[in-house]
């Protein structure tokens, strides 16, 4: 019987996973392998941050998931593979043959470049260290010192959200006079969103006293500051790294193709553009001549497409081509429970699009219940 290995719980996975659930695929055994054995959906982490949620409203059972579906579960860290021998490495010596593997581990955190934030920021992924270390500071708000210092490097959506939510928990978990920044090599925070949404932002951070620095190129991170492109020195407590997304390391060593930045290169069918055997989706993925910003609402849209060509790819069917959308709704949230969408040219906000962002959320995770 063949093989059909997916190394990471990622949300196309999890796609994946339900739809063999609701039809089985008896031309192969399915093996899911994750670091972890639940999954947190990226789209409620503000939410959580904020204190909206408990974090385990916002996972998926990953190994529940594979046992419904008839798949087996590893919790494992994958490494490497070989690419002629069609095995797949694990961190603790294990090895596993596939026959059609299939790639979706997300990102890291891009500090690879930046001397001393690997070891003095704290990276948004892995969520469940991020999250473990966030709720210690908030358990302990009132024993930290008067004018506490939190600055977050990037002004991306995950970046905005992030320093929104944290100040909202924060200043509610009875913090003394917090202090928070925002910095960004930039030249405006939500460079990829149109100016209306920029200025409500803008208008936003304004408002709840939150200094930003844009066009400033962070070059260095330090214990409890960091050094700017000019010479300048932000002094914070706490530094959050949510400056852009970095590929894994492993899938270029191994012989994959990828593109400049280690992102693994595929086709209009998700298929590795050398390796047809392999394929990979959501953040570890690019789009050969049509790459796509590295947002959750991606993986999800690829989500029916990978499944549908894994299963053709076991039994030698044709593969669909999957058409990835021109534009997302970003629902991006402020901390409180108010959201800004924004698409194209339009932005508008409210308390009803957090409510529609939190039915669309909850909805998203129980059909993976």
């Amino acid at each position: 019987m063949k093989r059909l290995l997916l190394i990471g719980g990622g949300h196309s996975h999890i796609e994946v996973l339900r739809r063999l659930a609701l039809r089985p695929e008896t031309a192969a055994e399915t093996v899911l392998i994750s670091t972890h054995s639940t999954t947190v959906y990226s789209g409620m982490l503000p939410g959580a941050i904020s204190g909206h949620y408990r974090l385990d409203e916002c996972r998926v059972d990953l190994a529940r998931l594979a046992r419904r579906a008839g798949a087996h579960f590893i919790e494992a860290r994958v490494n490497g593979l070989h690419l002629d021998a069609k095995l797949a490495f694990c961190a603790d010596g294990r090895s596993l043959a596939y026959d059609v593997a299939s790639i979706d581990i997300g990102s890291r955190p891009a500090t690879l470049g930046v001397p001393g934030a690997s070891h003095n920021a704290l990276g948004i992924k892995p969520i469940e260290t991020f999250m473990q270390r966030w709720e210690d500071i908030v358990a302990h708000a009132r024993d930290l010192p008067i004018g506490y210092r939190l600055l977050v490097v990037g002004a991306g959506a995950a970046g905005v959200e992030v320093l929104l939510a944290m100040q909202h928990r924060l200043i509610r978990a009875g913090a003394r006079d917090p202090r928070f920044g925002l910095a960004t090599d930039s030249a405006q925070i939500l460079p990829a969103h149109a100016p209306r949404a920029q200025r409500i932002f803008t208008r936003l951070l304004r408002e709840r006293q939150v200094d930003t620095y844009c066009g400033e190129r962070v070059v260095r991170v330090m214990p409890r500051a960091v050094l700017l492109a000019d010479g300048k020195e932000i002094p914070a407590d706490l530094i959050v790294w949510a400056a852009g997304a970095a590929a894994p390391l492993w899938p270029g060593a191994c012989g994959l193709a990828t593109t400049a930045h280690g992102f693994v290169l595929v086709n209009s069918y998700l298929q590795s553009v050398n390796r047809p055997e392999i394929f990979a989706a959501g953040d570890v993925a690019e789009l050969r001549g049509n790459p796509r910003p590295k947002a959750g609402v991606y993986a999800v849209r690829q989500g029916p497409a990978l499944a549908a060509n894994l299963r053709r790819a076991l039994n030698g069917a044709p593969l669909v081509v999957f058409h990835p959308q021109r534009r997302a709704l970003a629902l991006i949230s402020t901390g409180d429970r108010h959201a800004v969408a924004s698409r194209g040219c339009l932005a508008v906000e409210g308390a009803a699009l957090w409510r529609c962002k939190d039915w669309i959320d909850r909805r998203f995770v129980g059909r993976y219940a």
